[in-house]
């Protein structure tokens, strides 16, 4: 996007504003933008948004914050109506609960998700050059945004939505998560803004539990392959692995993993590097834990999620066999939500592998903890309950 084109303008009283416009999901400028304060009832915010309004806010922060709240229970609504009324369908047919193709109901999900990211992302506040929001009662976010942003020379316009997400994350940062993998005394890690957390332990603990090739023996060196926080790399290097080249190529992604490998006191066993899947060498292990879900990301963070057609997985397998050292392995790490939703057969992935020319030497399967897995009102919970992550120990033919 050129710099013309990353600019929010509008009118106000009877001056035209021009300002630097900040979307971390890549969301284009506002076009229709209405002055908002206090009085501004959550009825006709909510009228307005489904007409394509944006507010910029000139109120109290904390009435912006209760106002965004209020808007998240309206853009429920339909939802609920929706799940309501499947649940009566059901009482009276059961059987036609079955007939609902799940891509279908994963593609509805979906499409409700963006609908009701367009309405709450529709509260813009202003920030000004120095980090500071020029409002009532406003928090302190110089450290945030300064860890998103850097040092900026103008002032700039942001929805409240992805500021409450800076801020969230800048919270993450200084707390870090608990890795129980990861040996007692080193054990947190501090995921950056834009990079998936390692929250869903059980891929780690795939990983930490899963037998290393006998070949590292002559040739100690693996590659972790889309490293994110670095918590594979760490892994694999607490379990005696000598070298590990970790790649990425997200800046933040990059600067998150060499802080985190930097702060564990491995910055001698891993390097991070920012390359398109593979290193130039090659390794006796190779692990890669690629976006589960083939679909479009929304925004940079989904990117950990979501990954359109599949590329990241078929490029891994397909390039997987020319980077392994003799008897090496390539270890797969996945979840099977795809293969619930219809979105990806096993038979197709089992296709890759062949066509890779790869085996399957083993299959280690976990079942995800996370709080969805138990929530009956996600959408998606038939196949969040059959889910399983699985590591696949794949070798050359």
């Amino acid at each position: 996007m050129n710099d013309s084109d990353n600019r929010m303008r509008w009118t106000e009283g009877d001056a035209v504003h021009d300002v630097r416009w900040q979307s971390e999901k890549g969301l284009p400028p506002p076009k229709k933008v209405v002055i908002a304060d206090d009085t501004l009832t959550a009825d006709a915010a909510y009228r307005l948004t489904s007409e394509g309004s944006t507010f910029l806010w000139r109120g109290d922060y904390q009435n912006a914050k209760q106002l965004l709240q209020a808007l998240a229970r309206r853009a429920e609504r339909p939802v609920k109506r929706k799940r309501k009324k499947a649940a009566s369908q059901a009482k009276l047919n059961p059987d036609a609960v079955n007939t609902v193709e799940p891509k279908a109901v994963f593609n509805q999900h979906r499409q409700a998700q963006a609908q009701r990211a367009r309405i709450l992302d529709a509260i813009l506040i202003p920030v000004s050059a120095d980090h500071a929001i020029p409002l009532r009662r406003p928090p302190d976010v110089t450290k945030a945004c300064l860890e998103v942003f850097g040092t900026v020379t103008d002032d700039y316009v942001l929805s409240l939505r992805e500021l409450l997400g800076i801020i969230s994350a800048h919270e993450w940062r200084k707390k870090g998560v608990v890795i129980p993998p990861l040996k007692e005394g080193a054990q947190r890690l501090f995921p950056h803004y834009g990079v998936f957390s390692p929250i869903r332990g059980e891929y780690v603990e795939l990983v930490a539990m899963a037998p290393l090739p006998p070949a590292l023996k002559v040739n100690s060196l693996a590659f972790d392959i889309g490293t994110g926080t670095g918590v594979l790399a760490a892994v694999l290097a607490q379990r005696g692995i000598e070298q590990i080249i970790g790649t990425d190529q997200d800046p933040r992604a990059l600067a998150c993993a060499s802080a985190n490998i930097e702060q564990l006191g491995l910055g001698q066993q891993i390097a991070i590097l920012n390359a398109d899947l593979f290193p130039p060498e090659k390794a006796t292990l190779i692990v890669c834990n690629p976006p589960w879900l083939p679909a479009r990301p929304s925004s940079p963070i989904e990117r950990a999620i979501y990954d359109l057609d599949s590329m990241m997985l078929k490029g891994f397998l397909s390039q997987l066999k020319e980077h392994l050292l003799p008897e090496g392995e390539g270890w797969l790490i996945l979840s099977d939500l795809a293969e619930h939703l219809q979105l990806r057969s096993r038979e197709e992935l089992l296709s890759w592998i062949a066509a890779a020319g790869l085996r399957v030497i083993e299959k280690r399967d976990a079942r995800p903890n996370h709080p969805k897995v138990s929530d009956a009102s996600d959408p998606l919970h038939h196949a969040r309950k059959a889910e399983v992550t699985s590591l696949w120990r794949l070798a050359a033919v």
